[in-house]
């Protein structure tokens, strides 16, 4: 497509000069990719592509939640559509997974020091809450279905020992999975493409409902702080893995999420930003109703290597950090990042079992040593 753009301009700029309206007219039919690639054919384009509306348009088409207008004063407020384009559509890629070695991890918390544990005092006190914002849009098979906008980070209350010490979560639900209606929740039925399933009996045996889901559900959640001016997407757009029916035989889990850094915050380097969507099934073909899902959770947490969820001082460092650090638009480059950090964590498992396998024989083999010696004491 832009090859045909280019030789289009080519031509145009040997004839008489058209109006910049027709090709702003074919440039606000782009996407954002093309618009970018398009922006490089010639000089028209390249000037007409610095259009803030064009990005806008671009944006609102991709993320809807940036549609509204308090979105839109901070996007500007930021550096304007392009830039938030530029710095949100591309993945998060962390390549600094460190090489598994057991003495690099330590095994709790309490053998960190205070510094370790706790990281730059200075920089978390230039640190509030209040200055993230999180742009959260779903989409199932291209059709969006939910758009929200979370100003801060709920039940922070400042900086009180609770929000410091607690475990990092945000959920972005205000509604209770038990509430029969709620006029935010969410919902996918067979007219937004779902396929009918008469029972979850059979549900169970083809796992028709669950691939469709899995397959078309799509998340991107932009973290955006007003502070430093910088935002990012932590999402991996497409699902990294789920759970059938867990923790009920009517729901379903899935898990998106990126692996950022957290060098000189935590000993291990790294962490994992873990994003869960759960659905439950509501309703099944008969009686005049669809095959239906609800939405019951969204949150984000994050957790280290081994799978411990990082604290709310912590995770506000890493968060900052995240905005700043490396990203790519080639999802094959985000995904071996992923899985770099799953081998690593996986030798960290595998190692911690064998340890506390050997310390069990130790404590099985001294205990024989002291029946032994009993024995032979009374004997």
């Amino acid at each position: 497509m832009i090859t045909g753009l280019a030789m289009s301009v080519a031509q145009v700029d040997s004839m008489a000069p058209l109006s910049s309206d027709i090709f702003y007219d074919i440039l606000r039919r782009l996407d954002g990719l093309t618009l970018a690639s398009a922006a490089c054919a010639c000089a028209a384009f390249c000037s007409i592509s610095r259009e803030e509306r064009l990005w806008e348009n671009v944006c609102s088409s991709m993320w809807p939640s940036t549609n509204r207008e308090d979105v839109k004063s901070l996007i500007s407020s930021i550096g304007g559509f392009r830039k938030f384009y530029a710095d949100c559509f591309p993945l998060i890629v962390n390549k600094e997974v460190p090489e598994f070695q057991w003495n690099d991890y330590l095994g709790y918390p309490e053998e960190w020091s205070e510094a370790e544990y706790y990281g730059d005092m200075d920089d978390f006190e230039s640190i509030s809450p209040s200055d993230f914002v999180s742009i959260v849009d779903i989409r199932y098979k291209d059709k969006t279905i939910c758009s929200k906008v979370l100003w801060g980070i709920p039940n922070a209350n400042g900086f009180n020992g609770w929000f410091d010490n607690c475990p990092f979560r945000i959920d972005l639900l205000t509604y209770s999975p038990s509430d029969d209606h709620h006029e935010d929740e969410v919902t996918l039925s067979v007219s937004d493409g779902l396929p009918p399933i008469s029972s979850m009996q059979r549900e169970r045996k083809d796992g028709k409902l669950w691939c469709e889901l899995r397959d078309g559900i799509r998340l991107s959640w932009i973290v955006l702080n007003r502070k430093i001016k910088q935002a990012a997407n932590l999402s991996s757009w497409s699902p990294l893995g789920g759970q059938r029916h867990w923790p009920t035989d009517k729901d379903f889990l899935i898990r998106f999420g990126s692996v950022i850094p957290a060098k000189d915050i935590l000993p291990c380097r790294v962490v994992e930003c873990i994003l869960v969507m759960k659905f439950r099934v509501i309703h099944t073909e008969g009686d005049g109703v669809q095959t239906t899902l609800k939405l019951t959770e969204l949150s984000m947490q994050l957790e280290d290597m081994e799978g411990a969820h990082v604290n709310g001082r912590n995770s506000l460092l890493i968060l900052k950090e995240a905005l700043s650090c490396h990203r790519s638009k080639n999802y094959g480059e985000f995904l071996e990042s992923c899985n770099l950090y799953s081998k690593v964590q996986n030798e960290l498992k595998e190692e911690k079992m064998r340890i506390e396998s050997r310390l069990d024989k130790c404590c099985i083999l001294s205990g024989i040593v002291a029946f032994i010696a009993f024995c032979y004491y009374i004997w």
